[in-house]
């Protein structure tokens, strides 16, 4: 970092000069910023000169656990009551120091236009899943919960050959040193008929596709919705889906003339997934994917509480699909992490 080292004055003198009292003390705006800048290099690791009091936290390479721990210790340092996610909010030095002294003069990051929502609660009326260890109704999953049971296996054959991939040694190249994984069950047994999905189109289906529009139909049933009664209507569909370009690589490197089916972009493309769902079941509201990686459960669930707020659909489908085919797509490195993660 090539940049000024200097903590600046600001063209508001006032504030400078202003303070906040904390029992006997008082702490002015480049006091604030002094402690801070301090602080910010310690925490870096790097000399006080390398820190700009106007340089946003994120560009340091600040860590959340850090950027908290951070807004603790100035909180135990102005005596006074932080919110954790105090730099989140005020995302530099100068501007930090400014708020805590002028207090809502400052903008805050978030500060903009909020529509009007209401705050009508959302009912969940139906379900349906699929888990390792068999667990493939709500019902099934929660006595796998309430029992405690382990439903990490070894890795089923039909999925890849854990003899030819496995060794102890973790730096092996090009292996694995687990053999045990979650894993669903019958991941294949797609009845692509009972859907009105041709076989061709099937065969070009991600799995995670498939899965999605078998836990679709299940969730209405288990909700008591009859689709022919659905269909037409303001129902929305919000699907949080990610990692799906392995079953797609596995065909084009299998088979020579994938590229050449129309199906193989339709069944291979996660934006066609809630689409699909809403072209098979006739649902007329809005339909999209989210993909923002490990938060796409999260935040389709979010996107779809302010749709339901804002435009009011009858009723929201959100499901939430994550699967791993095949071994490549299971890296060493996320091997540790994934293990216990259902795929």
């Amino acid at each position: 970092m090539n940049r000024s080292m200097k903590v600046q004055h600001s063209e508001d003198t006032n504030l400078l000069t202003s303070s906040i009292s904390v029992g006997e003390q008082e702490y002015t705006v480049e006091a604030i910023q002094a402690w801070l800048t301090v602080k910010l290099a310690e925490y870096l690791q790097v000399e006080v000169s390398d820190v700009d009091i106007r340089e946003p936290f994120a560009n340091y390479g600040l860590e959340s656990v850090d950027a908290v721990g951070l807004s603790g210790e100035l909180e135990e340092w102005v005596g006074r009551e932080l919110t954790p996610t105090l730099l989140y909010d005020y995302p530099s030095i100068e501007s930090l120091s400014k708020y805590l002294v002028a207090g809502q003069g400052v903008s805050k990051l978030q500060d903009y236009a909020q529509p009007e929502v209401t705050t009508e609660p959302i009912a969940i009326i139906g379900m349906s899943c699929r888990f390792p260890g068999g667990a493939n109704t709500p019902e099934a999953f929660w006595q796998l919960l309430r029992s405690g049971r382990d439903a990490i296996s070894e890795i089923p054959s039909e999925r890849w050959d854990i003899d030819a991939y496995y060794d102890p040694e973790p730096d092996t190249p090009g292996k694995m040193y687990t053999r045990y994984g979650g894993f669903l069950q019958d991941i294949s047994k797609f009845d692509a008929q009972f859907f009105g999905i041709s076989p061709r189109e099937a065969v070009r289906m991600d799995p995670q596709q498939r899965l999605l529009v078998e836990v679709a139909w299940e969730a209405f049933e288990h909700a008591g919705q009859a689709l022919e009664r659905l269909a037409g209507s303001s129902t929305g569909v919000f699907i949080g889906m990610m990692n799906n370009s392995e079953y797609s690589q596995l065909q084009v490197k299998y088979d020579d003339f994938t590229y050449d089916d129309p199906y193989f972009g339709m069944g291979s493309s996660s934006s066609i997934a809630s689409g699909r769902l809403s072209y098979l079941f006739d649902l007329h509201g809005p339909t999209l994917t989210v993909d923002t990686a490990c938060s796409s459960s999260l935040v389709s669930w979010r996107v779809m509480a302010a749709a339901k707020h804002l435009m009011q659909p009858l009723m929201a489908l959100r499901s939430a699909r994550a699967v791993a085919w095949s071994y490549s797509s299971v890296s060493p490195m996320q091997l540790r992490a994934r293990i216990r993660y259902w795929r």
